[in-house]
């Protein structure tokens, strides 16, 4: 069976909110609903999110704003506009920031599927989250949230330490930036937690994987001056690998 889609709904007027919230459950979508700016960026930083309606009068938060910060961290994941701003101007800037589609309100159900179809045809497909990390006779458990240190013993994992480690594995091959860290594992604008946190969590994650191993590996590289990469040599699968039937 596939995999329902995940939308979050960022919208600050409650009818309008649980209007379309009731729609995409209709058509099959989960949701997460945000009420204002701040709530909305934080819920579509969050992983498993497939595409983000966004209002643009927002309290606390800009809806301009959050498509920007958002496009700091995921350039890729598609964003639907929904305003009452209908001006060429508005969604001339809207597009430019970033933004996929625009739908002026009011709109009818019908079209806003539509639109939302039309987006997700055209986004590449999201990677498949990573359900188990092996390195030499260390394996990862992500759901678990543990270390398996070959026959030995089990080290578990803090909710930050997994998210961590789950992120730097989603992201494979690529630097991700304390920045991104902080809005993506702990939810919150550049400033909210200082650096060092991070870096602490780092240290806390790398004793842990590499405690007691015969075959040492570099689990985490640090990148000076950029953030932190996943390290070489690690064997990574998927959710659907991991579903898959083993072949007799």
């Amino acid at each position: 069976m596939a995999k329902k889609r995940t939308v979050v709904v960022v919208e600050d007027e409650d009818a309008i909110r649980r209007g379309i919230v009731d729609a995409l459950h209709i058509s099959g979508f989960e949701t997460v609903e945000a009420a204002d700016g701040i709530t909305g960026l934080r819920e579509a930083r969050r992983s498993g999110v497939d595409l983000v309606l966004l209002d643009l009068l927002l309290p606390k938060m800009d809806g301009f704003d959050v498509l920007a910060e958002l496009r700091v961290t995921h350039p890729v994941l598609p964003v639907i506009i929904l305003t009452a701003r209908g001006s060429e101007d508005d969604r001339v800037r809207g597009l430019r920031a970033g933004a996929d589609d625009y739908v002026v309100k009011p709109f009818s159900a019908r079209e806003l599927l539509a639109r939302i179809d039309a987006v997700l045809r055209r986004t590449p497909e999201r990677p498949q989250p990573v359900v188990r990390i092996t390195g030499g006779d260390i394996v990862v458990d992500c759901a678990r949230r543990e270390v398996i240190h070959g026959d030995r013993d089990r080290v578990p994992l803090s909710e930050m330490e997994a998210e961590i480690l789950q992120r730097l594995a989603a992201h494979s091959g690529r630097v991700v930036s304390r920045e991104e860290l902080l809005a993506c594992v702990w939810g919150l604008r550049e400033g909210g937690v200082e650096t060092r946190a991070i870096d602490m969590h780092i240290t806390r994650l790398r004793q842990k994987l590499s405690g007691g191993s015969t075959e040492p590996l570099d689990w985490i590289v640090t990148v000076r001056g950029k953030g932190y990469m996943l390290g070489p040599g690690l064997q990574l699968t998927t959710e659907d690998a991991a579903a898959a039937p083993k072949s007799p």
